[in-house]
């Protein structure tokens, strides 16, 4: 499966993002606890613009976090409502820009509009072209029985079902014990 470029970098940084959340990190702990790693996670993601690094933003992100954890999950229709409306809230109107090393792609808030709600807006984009091409079934949540990690699955034939290779071997051994005690 193939999006833009930058539809790919902002779904990525999505389940990147979400993923630091208690229920879903490898730690079982807020991986995004502190302005510090939140900073962190943006260079990680090339994050340009109005970075504020204080407790407010941080609060602001983790409001984001959630609520695009749970668009993740929603069927396309409800989606669409929901993408729509993250939308409307900021006002935004896409434009194409290029930045940095980054090609054309688009924005639709001022690099100046606070980190959350660029952060919403971008997701928003990404989640049109997944939308538009019905292709919503490739944004899960991991398999794995102890697992709430989100996924976005970019194979050709669209049957990844695990957030990382850990938690796929994880359920592949818990498979061939279960298996291999019911031969014995």
């Amino acid at each position: 499966m193939h999006f833009a470029p930058d539809t790919e970098e902002s779904l990525a940084f999505v389940v990147a993002l979400c993923n630091t959340d208690p229920s879903a990190s490898r730690s079982g702990e807020d991986e995004l606890a502190t302005a510090d790693q939140l900073t962190d996670l943006l260079t990680r993601y090339s994050y340009t613009g109005r970075i504020d690094h204080d407790e407010a933003e941080l609060h602001d992100v983790h409001h984001t976090r959630a609520l695009l954890r749970h668009v993740w999950t929603l069927d396309r229709d409800d989606a669409v409502e929901a993408v729509n409306k993250m939308l409307r809230d900021a006002r935004a109107l896409p434009q194409l820009v290029r930045h940095d090393e980054l090609d054309w792609h688009m924005h639709a808030t001022e690099p100046t509009s606070p980190l959350a709600e660029r952060i919403r807006v971008e997701a928003a984009l990404a989640l049109i072209d997944v939308i538009r091409m019905d292709e919503t079934e490739r944004l899960r949540i991991c398999a794995a029985d102890d697992c709430a990690g989100l996924l976005l699955d970019l194979s050709r034939n669209g049957l990844k079902r695990f957030c990382t290779v850990r938690c796929g071997n994880r359920m592949n051994m818990i498979a061939f014990r279960e298996r291999r005690a019911d031969r014995e």
